[in-house]
């Protein structure tokens, strides 16, 4: 940083302001700095008081490189046992798609998802300290702006050529010949859909429309996949870029950066600081595992800033009425939300439709992820109201009874969701009026899974930290996300008999309502301990007892 700028007033001559202190007049004042001191002289001040060593830097990155290579030859291992036991498309089948195709449907929905987040994070953004302090400067806010705007899309370019990477190698053996150049093309494609993000973000369109139209990319792929099997056409061997196509798209890329990087001082301020705070927010969720907190920042992040109609909430007529109508009127206005339950439930449909995936295990993944998908979708107001209890504090009501009654929009959502899927199933299995009765009895434990996930403690960061990939987290983290699907892993356990033994009796329907009832009981309670700490608190108190007893 240039010394002038920090220069000391001028000896001899003293300047004193309104409220008797000495002030600095314009010729104290040196040169503005370039915005390149800027940023060395925070990243030095950052460093100072970072309080980290050398080595321990180098041990973080080299077990964050250990880590992310194992997860990479995990997941190519699960993809290629996944090519290994689908079987082939029938020759007679009217309804079924290709491996090819499968993958050309799935890396078209990683596109608008990526697309989505991109214009929910902003892309570019400047949060916190950068916020208040650097915008504020009379510098090049270019500058200043490129390290935030080369963020996001160098991680997008990682994240997409492993994707890409594992699809081609463990799906697509018949391209492994070609995986260097399609995780360069994966990561090429990545970073130019985060860059067109940002160039909207320049010529002044929203994040929100940027995240519906991601949303939409995502809706078509699952529309064309529905299409493509209709239709019966399918892909046989999907293209692999050549060096040329490669180079051609990497000079594109190139040119629509440079282009972005010109228009970087054209953004807002107030769009800087949003982006910036939803991307502060989500980082921190993503540190601390709270995945209730990445969900609000990423739906507010893309939410409408205001509403053209009020509800005249006519249903609310008492306390539980109230509360009741309240979660209502929050899925009715989370567009997003009524999407996912209709994209989740043509999943299933889909899955038991085509014969490829129309198997135990494919089934049963599908019924049990998407049914957890979209029973989140339906406890908005309850992961709300645990962020700011304000109406469950103003009404008398009891706690397990805001907690049962919370569960009453998620159970009639799911009931209708349960219908839809639940006669593909039938159709699947060849017996509809069972696993429809399968159905309604497993409705209550997916409104209990998603309301106890809603409602679960934070972790309790005054015990003992454990080292993880994700930084220092406290002992019994696992307990803590673990509520919400343990409901869905242990409550819906006559629900994963049926799905693979392909077939519903009277004895599993009577098991899957039991389970049910318990689940709502577990999800009703208050307690905040898990069951192995109120066993070992029932010891110590009976322990403690007899002791004053024998005393």
């Amino acid at each position: 940083m240039n010394d002038e700028w920090l220069a000391d007033p001028v000896e001899g001559e003293e300047h004193v302001g309104l409220d008797g202190w000495p002030a600095v007049a314009e010729a104290d004042l040196g040169e503005v700095p370039l915005a390149i001191e800027l940023r060395r002289f925070t990243r030095k001040a950052a460093r100072t008081r970072a309080g980290a060593s050398l080595g321990s830097l180098l041990g973080g990155v080299y077990y964050a490189v250990i880590v992310a290579g194992t997860g990479v030859l995990l997941g190519l291992g699960i993809a290629q046992q996944l090519r290994v036991s689908l079987p082939p498309p029938p020759a007679t089948a009217d309804f079924s798609l290709s491996i090819p195709t499968l993958v050309a449907v799935i890396l078209l929905a990683l596109a608008g998802g990526l697309l989505s987040l991109a214009g929910r994070l902003g892309p570019v953004g400047a949060g916190g300290a950068e916020a208040a302090w650097w915008l504020s400067l009379p510098v090049d806010r270019r500058a200043l702006l490129r390290p935030a705007a080369l963020r996001l899309p160098m991680t997008a370019g990682a994240v997409f050529a492993v994707l890409v990477g594992l699809l081609d190698g463990g799906l697509l053996a018949d391209n492994q010949g070609h995986l260097l150049r399609g995780a360069i093309s994966g990561a090429l494609a990545g970073v130019l859909i985060v860059v067109g993000a940002g160039l909207a973000q320049t010529a002044g369109a929203s994040r929100r429309a940027t995240a519906v139209a991601g949303d939409l990319l995502m809706l078509a792929a699952l529309v064309g996949a529905v299409v493509l099997a209709a239709t019966g056409r399918s892909i046989d061997r999907l293209p692999a870029p050549g060096w040329v196509a490669v180079g051609v798209l990497a000079l594109v890329l190139v040119g629509l950066a440079v282009l972005m990087d010109r228009r970087l001082g054209r953004i807002r301020e107030r769009g800087l600081r949003e982006s910036g705070s939803v991307a502060s927010q989500a980082a921190g969720a993503v540190v601390s595992m709270d995945s209730r907190e990445l969900g609000r920042a990423l739906a507010d992040g893309a939410v409408r800033p205001t509403r053209r109609w009020v509800s005249r909430l006519r249903t609310a007529r008492g306390a539980a009425s109230a509360l009741v109508t309240a979660d209502l009127v929050v899925l009715r206005r989370s567009v997003r939300h009524l999407v996912q339950l209709a994209v989740t439930a043509s999943v299933v449909v889909l899955v038991t439709l085509l014969p490829q995936l129309a198997t135990e295990a494919g089934v049963l993944a599908a019924v049990m992820i998407a049914g957890y998908l979209a029973a989140s979708a339906t406890a908005e107001g309850a992961r709300r109201a645990e962020m700011a209890p304000i109406l469950d504090c103003l009404l008398p009501l009891a706690p397990t009874t805001v907690r049962r009654l919370r569960m009453a929009v998620p159970a009639v959502v799911m009931l209708m969701w349960s219908f839809v899927v639940f006669v593909a199933l039938g159709r699947w299995a060849g017996d509809l009026p069972g696993w429809l009765a399968m159905g309604v009895a497993s409705t209550p434990a997916w409104a209990a899974a998603t309301v106890r996930a809603a409602y679960r403690p934070a972790p309790d960061w005054q015990k003992p930290l454990v080292a993880t990939p994700m930084g220092a987290l406290p002992t019994g983290v696992a307990s803590v996300l673990a509520r919400g699907p343990d409901v869905v892993v242990l409550g819906m356990l006559p629900l994963w008999i049926a799905l693979v033994l392909r077939s519903v009796s009277p004895t599993l329907i009577l098991a899957q309502v039991v389970t049910s009832v318990v689940a709502v009981l577990v999800a009703s309670s208050t307690s905040t301990k898990s069951f192995m700490e109120r066993a070992m608190d029932a010891q110590e108190a009976d322990r403690a007892s007899r002791e004053g007893a024998g005393r």
